[in-house]
């Protein structure tokens, strides 16, 4: 899908056609319009490859007068009533007169941009519309890890009451969703650093103050990122404890039931033995249930006291 936008009066619109200035959006496009784009437009057309490749690490390269910007969006999505984090590639073009945004999937970031949510966005403004997007991804970052954080303390609550399946799960699922937010958080910090440079965007004076906020944002989502990690982590571990904890106390009161219930066997099997003489009292059949019930009591007592139930 390929869509046209351009600012006009302040607010931007949806154009049908691309003109000088405008903002072209393609979302998973086919491979006719890869090659439309390509070749009305003079876009590399291995610049809108690598964006699509939903593996592509964040960078940027100058080509051409053409250059290539790959960031890491976060992206939530509900499966089976949870929601999973993850990140996926947005790569930028920008060319003389245009600037191109390629994804794989349609996102939260880019529906605000072109829904006109955004105040003070000009497309024609190529250096400070890129800008204005990084800020908004770096915001998103933030505020994902928040939700993350809440989640996981919902959880961690229903752990208490209850071990199951489900919601370790859910931890484990949370703590990769976290371990994807931090490498692509790095990435991102590293393709900032080098715009600072000037030496693939032309970077204006009123631009500098948004860069360093982006900056900024970016350090305080990796940090976050960073303490959410090493909670969870943590979390997980004690929980593994515990159930390991708890496992070892059933197998102990299993034991101790086991060894309670051969005492009345092993008495059983001496006094059922098919011999004469040797075992006292064997002509009376109460003997060895007496004997029974006092070697289970001693048996319990003595278990009890090694606090083995």
């Amino acid at each position: 899908m390929v869509n046209y936008y351009k600012t006009v009066d302040g607010r931007i619109n949806e154009i049908d056609t691309p003109e000088n200035g405008c903002w072209i959006n393609m979302i998973d496009p086919t491979k006719e319009e890869l090659e439309y784009i390509s070749s009305n437009f003079q876009v590399e057309q291995d610049f809108i490859v690598a964006a699509l490749d939903d593996e592509e690490t964040s960078r940027i390269e100058l080509e051409d007068n053409q250059t290539l910007m790959v960031i890491d969006i976060p992206i939530a999505d509900k499966e089976n009533d949870n929601m999973i984090y993850y990140t996926l590639p947005l790569g930028f073009i920008i060319t003389e007169n245009h600037i191109v945004t390629v994804c794989l999937k349609e996102n939260t970031i880019i529906k605000e941009f072109s829904a006109d949510l955004i105040k003070n966005v000009h497309t024609n403004l190529k250096t400070r519309f890129v800008l204005q997007v990084f800020y908004k991804v770096a915001a998103r970052f933030l505020q994902y890890l928040k939700q993350i954080n809440k989640m996981s303390g919902v959880i961690e609550s229903r752990l208490h009451v209850s071990m199951k399946n489900k919601e370790l799960i859910q931890l484990l699922d949370l703590e990769k969703s976290l371990v994807y937010f931090s490498t692509s958080l790095k990435s991102n910090q590293v393709t900032m650093k080098k715009v600072t440079r000037g030496n693939f965007l032309r970077l204006y004076e009123e631009d500098k103050d948004l860069l360093e906020d982006v900056l900024i944002e970016i350090d305080q989502a990796i940090e976050m990122c960073n303490i959410y990690s090493s909670i969870l982590s943590g979390t997980m571990d004690a929980f593994a404890s515990i159930i390991s904890n708890n496992l070892n106390i059933v197998m102990k009161r299993l034991s101790s039931i086991t060894i309670v219930m051969a005492v009345p066997t092993i008495v059983a099997s001496i006094y059922g033995m098919n011999i004469q003489n040797g075992i006292p009292l064997d002509h009376f059949w109460w003997f060895p249930v007496i004997l029974s019930a006092v070697a289970v009591v001693l048996v319990s007592f003595v278990l009890k006291k090694k606090d083995m139930f």
